[in-house]
């Protein structure tokens, strides 16, 4: 399970608007995120032509 998005939720909810350093911290730990879906999504592998053009159905 993946908590990630929680702890940015949780920084982003502790940092105060003239709080540069934790605004830095949030900044950074959203830049990782990014970089971590963008991972992902280039890690799906592409599908053949021939997948998910036939529907089998069987009354």
């Amino acid at each position: 399970m993946d908590v990630s998005g929680v702890q940015t939720a949780a920084i982003a909810s502790s940092v105060g608007q003239n709080d540069p350093v934790g605004i830095a911290v949030l900044k950074k730990a959203m830049e990782i995120q990014e970089q971590t879906a963008v991972q992902l999504i280039q890690s799906i592998p592409e599908l053949p032509d021939n997948i998910g053009q036939n529907i089998n159905a069987k009354v």
